[in-house]
């Protein structure tokens, strides 16, 4: 259970975020000229981001249980102009720009040099119920990974030696993990290693990636010819696992993949609050090497 301490922690930051954003937000909005009338609700925009990352860490399975089971009943005195169930759910389409703005420009870790690269996939249903499925029809793809065959889309990563988030794309289930534009975005701001799978390896995307002082290092196929690689980048490699321990915990703490998404707006807010709720988290999978020995590694 989440103490009420971390839970004013949360909302204090998220808060004083929204207090900046709501400000050029209304600046930068574009009038149609007809008059609207605008019902401000009772839960302000930081209290609903708040509720949605807490849910994340929350242990809940389903946010109906742990909005009517906790918030209404544990919460009240820190929310209290809290509102029913289906009224939140209504609220909660208000929070989608925020919460991606709020990933974006506060909650990413900083670049060390050293950094990872994976993706994980989410599904969005059975494989027995994809022709039968409609809330992603025309929107999720099959795609095909080590563990199969699935229906849903891929959540791409970057993280660096801390377990910090870095930078993150979602794609249809479809696209390779080398599509140019994916890795282009994801390595903006990224300098020094990219530590990755053999899915990554790709001649094309390690020269486009040198050229920018970026150096990606992938094990090699068993039908490829050896070749030299430093000790320390071998070592690096088998560290690989910090990754995928971090997709281990948003999805099985966060909850990022589940199949009962009503709409595809409630899929993307449930994924940026879970990451967003991973941030947060005060002990991440990390290398903790000794700082001394980072500027020699990159």
């Amino acid at each position: 259970m989440i103490l009420s301490k971390n839970v004013v922690e949360i909302f204090c930051e998220i808060d004083d975020f929204c207090k900046q954003f709501e400000k050029t937000w209304n600046r930068s909005l574009i009038e149609s000229g007809e008059k609207k009338r605008i019902k401000a609700s009772s839960l302000c925009l930081s209290e609903i981001m708040t509720i949605l990352v807490l849910f994340h860490q929350s242990g809940y399975r389903t946010f109906k249980m742990y909005y009517t089971k906790h918030v209404l009943i544990h919460w009240l005195s820190e929310f209290p102009h809290a509102v029913s169930y289906n009224r939140f759910v209504e609220l909660m389409e208000s929070a989608l720009v925020p919460l991606l703005t709020y990933l974006q420009t506060c909650r990413l870790g900083n670049v060390t040099g050293i950094s990872f690269i994976d993706s994980t996939l989410l599904r969005v249903c059975d494989n027995h119920r994809i022709h039968n499925h409609k809330v992603f029809a025309g929107i999720a793809q099959r795609g095909k990974c080590s563990l199969g065959w699935f229906f849903g889309f891929k959540l791409h990563l970057i993280v660096n030696d801390q377990g910090e988030l870095i930078s993150f794309a979602l794609t249809p289930g479809n696209v390779d993990d080398r599509d140019k534009q994916v890795i282009t975005h994801l390595t903006q701001p990224v300098f020094g290693k990219l530590f990755g799978d053999k899915g990554y390896l790709s001649q094309e995307r390690f020269r486009e990636l040198y050229l920018r002082g970026i150096q990606l290092v992938t094990k090699l196929k068993k039908n490829m010819k050896n070749r030299l690689v430093d000790l320390m980048d071998k070592v690096l490699l088998r560290k690989r696992a910090l990754i995928e321990s971090i997709n281990d915990e948003l999805k099985n703490i966060c909850q990022i993949e589940h199949s009962r998404h009503r709409s595809p707006m409630n899929f993307v807010i449930n994924l940026l609050s879970g990451l967003i709720a991973y941030t947060f988290f005060p002990k991440k999978p990390s290398l903790n090497f000794p700082a001394h020995l980072l500027p020699a590694i990159a």
